[in-house]
């Protein structure tokens, strides 16, 4: 039996941080354990040009911890007016690493976001042309589509006409939920990867409902079925390097969460990489651990792996911890799912 496991520094290839009190609250979570981090753009003032990105990360690199090294990756929030000209300009001066797709009111803060894809067919011919990855949140917004079919209906609706259109574009599915998903996936060339995030690996849509509505279950894409967890479980297993971890930790106050519209996102920075772990563990696969969590996702962005490595140790009782933190004068709960934490950083 494996009971410690150490492995390169992994990243995170989809993080929210947010703003003031709350990145300075959440960061050290993330900053503990990955050595960089794609951070989405999707402020109450998205980020959409060069000089905010810059502000941005300059904002989050003031507020890393003393010693910290870890890296922000900075994204472009695309909108309906977005051209291809930002785009060369930003990428000239290496501002963005990839441009975030969102369609309009698909998630938490994405009212600014696309309202049809063919409006920024030019935009995405000048990605395509320098190299720029899209990244999208996979979701149509349609309200005559069922919440759980959503991303099967975006890959008909938005991912094969943009694939057919832009064969050698980047994309980037994030926060894969589905058999639909991952099927498509595997589908297609190495233009086309994913990112799973650690609370897709451990819940369906029964634990949204288990024992009344709760709301820190809920996060956008929902998690869904069975089947559909199963097969993102194999897909996270699998060694096929179109697939890497993206936590997708994205914190709310307890306020927001604990009403009726709840905000839609878990925060789980500080259980990541040890939930990831145990559901390798489970599944026989810790030999495939650190290409998911590490390397796989650093080659698709032409980064070389970090040149630290961090140690997990699976421990005889759950880990306890303050399943909270506090942001002025809120708190955050942290992903706490039915199963036990077993797997933690060795300090």
């Amino acid at each position: 039996m494996n009971n410690e496991i150490t492995i390169i520094r992994p990243d995170d290839w989809h993080l929210h941080l947010r703003e003031g009190e709350m990145l300075a609250a959440v960061l050290p979570s993330s900053a503990k354990i990955y050595g960089r981090a794609i951070v989405m753009p999707n402020l109450t003032v998205p980020v959409t040009t060069a000089k905010q990105a810059e502000e941005y990360r300059r904002r989050i690199i003031d507020a890393r911890p003393e010693g910290s090294n870890f890296e922000p990756l900075m994204t472009c929030y695309l909108t309906d007016s977005t051209s291809a000209e930002d785009i060369h300009t930003a990428y000239a001066v290496k501002a963005f690493h990839a441009v975030k797709l969102f369609p309009a009111g698909a998630t938490t803060n994405s009212d600014n976001g696309v309202t049809d894809i063919k409006k920024v067919y030019s935009v995405l011919e000048a990605m395509q042309e320098i190299g720029m990855p899209l990244s999208v949140h996979g979701e149509v917004t349609d309200p005559e589509v069922d919440v759980f079919d959503r991303e099967a209906v975006f890959i008909d609706r938005v991912l094969k006409p943009v694939r057919e259109n832009f064969p050698e574009l980047k994309i980037i599915f994030e926060h894969l939920t589905s058999k639909a998903g991952v099927d498509y996936v595997l589908e297609q060339d190495e233009n086309m990867v994913a990112t799973i995030t650690p609370h897709h690996l451990l819940l369906t849509r029964n634990d949204l409902f288990k024992g009344g509505m709760n709301p820190y279950m809920y996060c956008l894409p929902v998690a869904k079925t069975f089947e559909d967890r199963e097969a993102v479980r194999r897909a996270a297993v699998s060694g096929d390097e179109r697939f890497f971890l993206g936590t997708d930790s994205a914190p709310h106050p307890a306020r927001a969460k604990e009403k009726a519209g709840a905000a839609a996102g878990i925060f789980n920075a500080p259980t990541s990489i040890g939930y990831v772990t145990q559901v390798f563990d489970e599944l026989n696969a810790l030999d495939k651990l650190e290409g998911f969590t590490s390397i796989y996702g650093a080659r698709f962005y032409g980064f070389s792996p970090n040149g630290s490595t961090i140690t997990l140790a699976k421990r005889e009782n759950p880990v306890e911890m303050d399943w909270q933190i506090k942001v002025g004068g809120d708190i955050v709960k942290i992903f706490k799912p039915d199963t036990p934490l077993l797997w933690d950083l060795v300090d």
